[in-house]
Formats: C-alpha cells, sequence, structure tokens
C-alpha cells in the first residue's frame, strides 16, 4: 500500500466524509487515491483557500477533523488564511501539502519552498500557522506521524496541523498498515481546584450579586448545550452569548439577555454592568466582547472563568476562580455540587430585556430596504435546525443585534483572525457536515466578490448553500471608521455584477429583491429549491449598526 492510499484508507476509518483542496503536480497521485474511495467526497475547489476555509467549516460544528490539501509552493501558501481562523478559532483540521524531494532541494526546483537557496520556506510557515507541522521524510514513519497529527489537532484546545509530504515518498510504499489509535482525553481540572471553584460560585448564587453567565464558543465545541440548560434553568441563572456563541442556547429561554459586547444587547450590557459574579464558560474574552479590553471592564466583579487553554484564563482579565477543564465536565461538576449542597435557585424574571431584535425598524432607509429589517425577515423565515453564517463586515454586525435564533438555529461569523470570504466559503464546509440542516450565508457584496466563484463548487458537486448577499456598494464598516476618525473617507466603493445574470451562467438560482414582500417570496422559494441559490438584497449603505469606533 502506498502512501497515498494509506492516508486516504486512515481518513475513513476516522469518519471523514469529505475533504477539500486543488489539483497540483505533486499531489496528483494522491487525487488517484481519493478517486477509488467510496466514503469520501472530494470537492475540488477554484482556489486552494477557500479549500482551506471548507476544510474549517467542515470541522465547526461536527466532531470531525476538517481535511484540505494543495500541491507544494504556491497552492500550500494558499491555504494559510483557513489554517489561520482554525488556529485562531479552535477548529481541529489538518493540511496535506506536497514537499519537494530531498534530493531536488536547494536547486530551484519548480514550486519548491525548502528555504534554501532563496526559496520560501514553507515548513516555517506552516509551524507559525498551525499546533504542529510535519515533513514526512520516511513512509515508515506515516502512520505514527498521523496519530500524532490528528491526536494534537483535537487534543486540549482543537486546532490546525500541517503534513508535508515529498513528492518521492507520496507514492512510496509503507512497510505496514495498521489502523490509527487516537484516545484523545478530555482536558479535566484538578478535584481541589473544582471544589474551591464550585463553592465560591455557590456562595455568590444570590440576587444581591446579579450572577451573570457568558456561553462561549467552546461551549458548542464542548457539546455542553443540555447541562448549560439545566444550569440556566433550575438555577434560574440569566445568561448572555459571545457573538460566536448566538444562539446555542435559544433566545427565547426568558433567561437569555442575548449577546453582550460592543455590539451587545443593551439589557444584557446594562445586566452585566450591575453584575457582582461572572460565569464565563468557553470564552476568551475577545475586543468585541470587551468594549475593545476595556480594562475596567471586571472591576468589583469575582470573575469565574472556565477554558480548555490555560492560556486563555487571566490572558486580558485576572480571574478570581478559574478551571483549566473542557466545558462540559466542569460545569457538569458544578451543577453536582449544588444539586448536593441543596443551593436555591434565584428568584425569577428579576433580569430585564433589551434586545435589539425587538425594536420597531422601518423596512426602508433613504429608500432602500434597512439591513436590521432584512434581517428580522431572516429570523421570521429561517427553518428549524438553520446554521446561518455571518462573514466579515457590517452584514456581521447587523445579524449579531438583530437575528432571532429560537429554533435550534446556530450563528456563527468569522472570529478574532476574520478574514473576509471566509464564511462565503466556509460555509459549503458547514454544509457538507452537516447535511440535514439548512446553511445560509448572509454575507457582503465585499465578501461575496472575494470568494463567488465558488458558486461553481457548490453547483458542481450540488452543495446547497444559500447566499443572502448585504448589496449595499461599500465597505461600510471601514467607511463609518475613516468618517468618525477623519472626517472623510475614500476607496470604500464596491462594484458590483449583475447577480442573477452571474449566478444563472454558473447553474445556480439567483433573485434581485428590493423590499421585504420580494425578499420573503424568493427566500421561500430559495428553501424549496434545496440547491444552491443567491438572493442579492440591495439594502442603504448609510446606516450603520451598533459598534465601537477607535483609531487603537
Amino acid at each position: 500500500m502506498d502512501v497515498n492510499t494509506a492516508i486516504v484508507k486512515a481518513l475513513e476509518e476516522i469518519g471523514v466524509d469529505h475533504v477539500f483542496g486543488g489539483s497540483g503536480q505533486v499531489n496528483a497521485s494522491m487525487l488517484l487515491a481519493l478517486n477509488k474511495s467510496d466514503k469520501i467526497k472530494t470537492i475540488i475547489i477554484q482556489n486552494e483557500q477557500a479549500a482551506s476555509f471548507m476544510a474549517a467549516g467542515y470541522a465547526m460544528f461536527s466532531e470531525k477533523l476538517g481535511v484540505c490539501f494543495a500541491t507544494l509552493g504556491p497552492g500550500a501558501f494558499n491555504l494559510f488564511s483557513g489554517l489561520a481562523v482554525a488556529y485562531s478559532d479552535s477548529i481541529p483540521m489538518i493540511a496535506i501539502t506536497g514537499y519537494t524531494s530531498a534530493k531536488m532541494r536547494g536547486k530551484g526546483a519548480l514550486n519548491e519552498s525548502s528555504g534554501l537557496s532563496r526559496t520560501p520556506n514553507l515548513q516555517a510557515m506552516f509551524a507559525a500557522t498551525t499546533k504542529k507541522a510535519v515533513i514526512l521524510e520516511d513512509p515508515k514513519y506515516l502512520i505514527p506521524t498521523l496519530e500524532e497529527l490528528i491526536y494534537t489537532a483535537f487534543e486540549g484546545r482543537p486546532g490546525p496541523v500541517s503534513l508535508q509530504i515529498p513528492k518521492d515518498v507520496t507514492i512510496a510504499e509503507i512497510p505496514k498498515y495498521r489502523s490509527l489509535n487516537i484516545g484523545v482525553p478530555k482536558v479535566l481540572a484538578e478535584d481541589n481546584l473544582t471544589e474551591e471553584f464550585c463553592k465560591g460560585f455557590a456562595e455568590k448564587l444570590n440576587s444581591d450579586n446579579k450572577p451573570m453567565l457568558l456561553v462561549g464558543y467552546g461551549c458548542i465545541r464542548s457539546g455542553a448545550k443540555d447541562v448549560l440548560e439545566k444550569l440556566i434553568n433550575k438555577w434560574q441563572i440569566p445568561f448572555a452569548s459571545t457573538m460566536d456563541a448566538k444562539g446555542y442556547i435559544s433566545e427565547d429561554n426568558p433567561l437569555s439577555m442575548g449577546i453582550f459586547g460592543s455590539t451587545g444587547d443593551p439589557g444584557a450590557n446594562e445586566y452585566f454592568q450591575n453584575s457582582k459574579a461572572l460565569l464565563a464558560v468557553g470564552n476568551c474574552f475577545a475586543e468585541n466582547a470587551t468594549f475593545s479590553f476595556n480594562p475596567n471592564l471586571m472591576d468589583g466583579k469575582t470573575l469565574f472563568h472556565i477554558n480548555i487553554d490555560r492560556h486563555e484564563i487571566d490572558k486580558v482579565y485576572a480571574s478570581d476562580y478559574r478551571l483549566v477543564s473542557d466545558a462540559t465536565p466542569a460545569l457538569e461538576n458544578l451543577v453536582a455540587y449544588l444539586e448536593k449542597n441543596n443551593v436555591p435557585a434565584l428568584p425569577q424574571n428579576y433580569a430585564v430585556k433589551k434586545r435589539h431584535h425587538e425594536a420597531d425598524i422601518p423596512e426602508f432607509s433613504n429608500g432602500k430596504m434597512h439591513p436590521a429589517y432584512l434581517v428580522k425577515l431572516i429570523s421570521k423565515q429561517l427553518p428549524e435546525n438553520a446554521i446561518i453564517m455571518g462573514d466579515a463586515g457590517s452584514n456581521m454586525l447587523w445579524l449579531s443585534e438583530y437575528l432571532h435564533l429560537n429554533k435550534n438555529q446556530w450563528y456563527q461569523n468569522p472570529g478574532s483572525f476574520g478574514p473576509m470570504a471566509s464564511d462565503v466559503n466556509g460555509s459549503i464546509g458547514v454544509k457538507c457536515a452537516n447535511p440535514d440542516r439548512p446553511v445560509i450565508c448572509a454575507c457582503g457584496d465585499g465578501d461575496y466578490l472575494m470568494a463567488g466563484f465558488e458558486l461553481l463548487t457548490c453547483v458542481k458537486n450540488k452543495i446547497p448553500v444559500i447566499y443572502i448577499i448585504f448589496h449595499n456598494n461599500d465597505f461600510n464598516v471601514i467607511k463609518k471608521f475613516l468618517l468618525a476618525n477623519f472626517g472623510e473617507q475614500a476607496f470604500m466603493d464596491i462594484y458590483n455584477p449583475d447577480y442573477v445574470k452571474y449566478a444563472e451562467a454558473c447553474g445556480a438560482k439567483a433573485w434581485q429583491v428590493k423590499n421585504g414582500a420580494e425578499f420573503e417570496a424568493a427566500f421561500a422559494e430559495a428553501l424549496k429549491l434545496n440547491q444552491p441559490c443567491i438572493i442579492d438584497a440591495i439594502v442603504d449603505s448609510d446606516v450603520y449598526p451598533t459598534m465601537s469606533i477607535s483609531k487603537t
């Protein structure tokens, strides 16, 4: 069995059913091995960057490993944006790329990236963008190398890894194949620290302290929904979420205050100001969630922080009680302690809700659809179990503020690294991993234009993602930043194509909509068609979501 065949067999055995990549001379033989697989669907993309974003999306809302692949040199370099997303946002993923054969290094071989003789240093780049990067020099080490890399991708705080295979090694025979043995233990806090943490929280669990729970994306990765709902409902704890955990716990829950942070719901932000005890679970206190790292944000509060990564605890704010732990077992221990000690629930309904989505928004502004009104229409028709992806820009902020999620509907936006087009492409991977859930990408026109040709990938592979384009013809957030700080703006305009004709040329269905009735009709039809679609929604560019604007 050669290296290519062994890699495909190993991926099949660990449950990978989609991989994303592009063709190239060095990895061409791997395509032949993938073509023989009846368990893995190979998605060939228009640009390798898209493959990395798709692989990240594939792992984002699943327990599967995201896999992207490319040839060496330029192909491999195109994967870095998606790897950076996975590294920043805790997504388990492997990039499998080519590498120059040993006997050819330093001679300027085609696409060489060994770092020798003034060639780019691919290994150094991957080492800086992943948890671990390995060059496989000897085929006999393939299986233990795969075990180590996949273990590393899932171990502790998840993230991406890199496997680079020289051209001559990729077709070499391995001495003996065996199944991978990957047993990743959960990260568990020490018992004495758990006892101290639980006792401290129980003492603060009273109405005088106005305790608050902040739900982060780590809860999604951990699958902590059931224990979170038990903690919230049994002890009547008001909660908010970070932007990337929006909707994980139903926003119809009487104790939901929406999102906390710079773009957060007014009620959540007001309640936080009065709270004296914060339980933060699976979050990293990102810039948006901390009002640009406000140094006084935690003044007068007792902070209880649970995170799987010890480096995230005390990174921004010093915690009074901390658990380095997977979210689910930490919360299960907390619930068990509160039950064992008969800790009473808080009084009901003492948190005042003020949420953006409850505001009365006009349909039109300056003769065009108001973006918040469009988001409210999306909420109205969004199917049960839907996953909606935001992508970078004002559309992301309008969605986080005015989208109302209540039927196991989840929302995600680019994280701290935050590249444009990551979710335009990532939504394709999300759909591949969640075929029974509707997937909608509500992106800006700037986002879509960076990656729009992947619509062809959707059409070719029958991946029914619905794209709702917030068409405002400019880079809305950056324009506001320039106007607020400098009193003028430049080069903020976007030149858009006719998206209906473009979609038709790609073999997809599209509509342009200019009012609510047109949008509702188009969205309803798109949901019924179960095929790739574009809804080109014309929205006002001169209204702005709530956000902090700072030069620093």
